[in-house]
């Protein structure tokens, strides 16, 4: 699964869910700078409070007019830029563009390589692909996964590609962000099902690294595990810099 899903996702919406509804949306360490919960029907950067569920026929692989430049503003894909993340106690998530492509399903997608560790210890590698759309749609082709336990591969539980039985691409990030947009992130039916829905638009985000001014949030759900909620921050001119507790600490360019 591309970026990060953990039970702690669902103890998270399980306490802020116990609030009231002017409490602050936020995960362990991050914090929304000026949120409240009006913001969350008000677009910022990339528009205005809209909604409802986005075509995925944007990433259909018959369209063949797609690009390996990806400057979605919130999903910038720079090759060499890596990207790391920590939850402070062991997690370390680190996420590099690679100048590498891979061809799924007829198209030349860019490679976005991830790999997880705990205490040290590397639990999973996952090649992800990306394109994007004329219009500024970050389209998901699906991804090769290696999970690992005591130093060897002992799976490729998640794995997924476009095109390959009842396989289509997702969309990972809009071209236009609003507050009630749906989409469909993975389209594997069995496999993985993930959905995204943006919540916040436009709104400043702390993390250990730097304070962002214009971010957005999305809240991520997968009928494959009902009730479990996965909240995600992305930056503009960055990409990812929460993830279900783990905050951005650094970036670098190789």
């Amino acid at each position: 699964m591309l970026w990060r899903a953990s039970a702690l996702a669902a103890v998270f919406f399980a306490v802020t869910a116990c609030g009231d509804d002017s409490s602050e949306t936020v995960g362990s360490g991050g914090s929304a700078t000026s949120a409240t919960s009006s913001s969350s029907t008000t677009g910022g950067s990339g528009g205005s409070g809209g909604g409802g569920d986005l075509d995925v026929s944007v990433c259909d692989p018959a369209n063949d007019n797609f690009s390996l430049t990806i400057d979605n503003p919130y999903l910038p894909m720079v090759v060499g830029t890596v990207l790391t993340l920590e939850d402070g106690a062991g997690l370390l998530l680190e996420i590099t563009v690679l100048d590498e492509t891979q061809d799924v399903a007829g198209i030349t997608t860019r490679v976005l390589e991830e790999r997880e560790s705990e205490a040290g210890e590397l639990v999973e590698v996952s090649r992800n692909y990306f394109v994007q759309a004329p219009d500024g749609t970050v389209c998901y082709y699906g991804e090769d996964v290696d999970i690992y336990e005591n130093g060897m591969i002992t799976s490729h539980e998640g794995a997924w590609l476009a095109g390959v039985g009842r396989n289509q691409p997702g969309i990972m990030m809009p071209a236009n962000p609003m507050v009630g947009m749906t989409y469909a992130q993975e389209i594997a039916p069995g496999v993985a099902m993930d959905r995204g829905e943006i919540t916040k638009v436009g709104e400043p985000y702390t993390v250990p690294f730097m304070m962002y001014p214009d971010t957005i949030e999305t809240i991520d759900t997968t009928p494959l595990e009902p009730g479990t909620r996965s909240l995600k921050v992305y930056a503009r001119d960055v990409g990812l810099i929460f993830d279900d507790g783990a905050e951005l600490t650094n970036v670098t360019t190789m």
